[in-house]
């Protein structure tokens, strides 16, 4: 790859604390940060445990600094979104360090609308290179799914070193540019992963759809009731995954990555009116409220819905309680014509929804829905 004269935009802070992160340099497949040519920094892993916990529980009050980070009230979010992903494509915390340093070089931990060429993003993704539309690539979900899908194609990648298999993904101009980032990538796996759902892994992805697979489909065998109710997880506490779920691997790509995104939301606050675009902010408007989880769901699966349960109940068509399967809507309170609240069937007998002012986006169980359902859709 070829390297453009002065197309170097990010500067380099000399403080004690804080390094800048750098914003572009100009390369041929993405848009790779470079900011210093200098080995990696020694990281203070406890310090920054601390200090990420405090940001993700929203105690930081705008005081609470990484080193490394400059603005890590928001980098931190977008490394949770990153990590969590991760954790529900069954990606082991070798390969969520080796992406949370790709997002590191590439751009600072920042979601850019700009970058080289077409570059967007957390990992400078480019539409016109195959991974996927502007709108797809600036969904951190889908860019994170992306760069592991990625990853899992390279023969070998557990054995590389994390810059071996940044650059085997990213195919960036400045290949040894990831080293410098290993340090604080780790020590932010290791801080974020015990504030993580303890969620199983994703199941592969189903079949093409030109499979011959004779098997019944969950309508012919009763939906969610031959997939249980949900009674086996016992209380599931609020912003937690059973460790024994697993997203359906007979769903289709679409509510898969539906499911995931909506997973990758657990355990934030809800806001009523909230678009769910940004639930791990500060602004607290762009956090979920029930409507706004689903339809933001399915829109990083490139499913379009309306935004209210009194119009979303009108998307796709009704099914039958009775024979639910994972991505249908389920809607209670209210009367069946205007319900008032929405979750999304996940499989294995879970809901997951954002119920109320004071709570968070949790994890049901149908055998607790399933006497106050009123309509039931399914959008695909």
């Amino acid at each position: 790859m070829k390297k453009t004269t002065g197309a170097l935009l990010g500067l380099c802070a000399t403080g004690p604390l804080l390094l800048a992160i750098p914003i572009l340099a100009i390369s041929a497949g993405t848009a790779s940060a470079s900011c210093s040519t200098g080995g990696a920094q020694a990281v203070d892993g406890a310090a920054v445990a601390k200090q990420v916990k405090a940001i993700l529980d929203g105690d930081d009050k705008g005081t609470v600094s990484v080193p490394g980070l400059d603005d890590p009230a928001d980098q931190v979010p977008n490394a949770k979104t990153i990590q969590a992903t991760g954790v529900a494509m069954n990606i082991p915390a070798k390969g969520q360090i080796v992406a949370l340093a790709t997002a590191l070089q590439e751009s600072g931990l920042r979601n850019l609308t700009y970058g080289d060429r077409d570059s967007l993003g957390l990992f400078q993704q480019r539409p016109s290179m195959g991974w996927g539309t502007a709108n797809e690539i600036l969904d951190p979900v889908h860019a994170s799914t992306k760069f592991y899908e990625g990853l899992k194609k390279v023969s070998g990648w557990q054995s590389l070193s994390i810059t071996q298999a940044a650059q085997a993904v990213q195919k960036s101009g400045f290949p040894e540019a990831y080293a410098k980032w290993e340090p604080l990538a780790t020590a932010l796996q290791k801080a974020i992963e015990p504030l993580l759902p303890k969620a199983g892994a994703a199941s592969p992805s189903p079949s093409s759809s030109g499979s011959t697979d004779a098997s019944p489909s969950p309508e012919d065998t009763g939906g969610c009731s031959a997939d249980g109710d949900g009674t086996d997880f016992g209380t599931i506490p609020a912003g937690a995954l059973p460790a024994e779920y697993k997203i359906p691997a007979n769903a289709s790509r679409e509510v898969q990555t539906a499911i995931r995104w909506a997973l990758s939301q657990l355990g934030t606050p809800y806001q009523w009116g909230g678009s769910c675009t940004n639930s791990h902010g500060k602004n607290a408007m762009g956090r979920c409220d029930c409507s706004s989880l689903v339809q933001q769901a399915y829109k990083a699966a490139g499913v379009s819905l309306t935004r209210t349960t009194y119009t979303q109940v009108k998307e796709g068509k009704a099914v039958s309680v009775d024979a639910l399967r994972p991505g249908d809507l389920v809607f209670t309170e209210g009367t069946a014509a205007v319900p008032e609240h929405v979750g999304m069937v996940i499989g294995q007998g879970l809901i997951i929804h954002a119920p109320h002012t004071g709570d968070v986006v949790r994890i049901a169980t149908l055998s607790s829905w399933k006497p106050r359902i009123l309509a039931a859709r399914r959008v695909i």
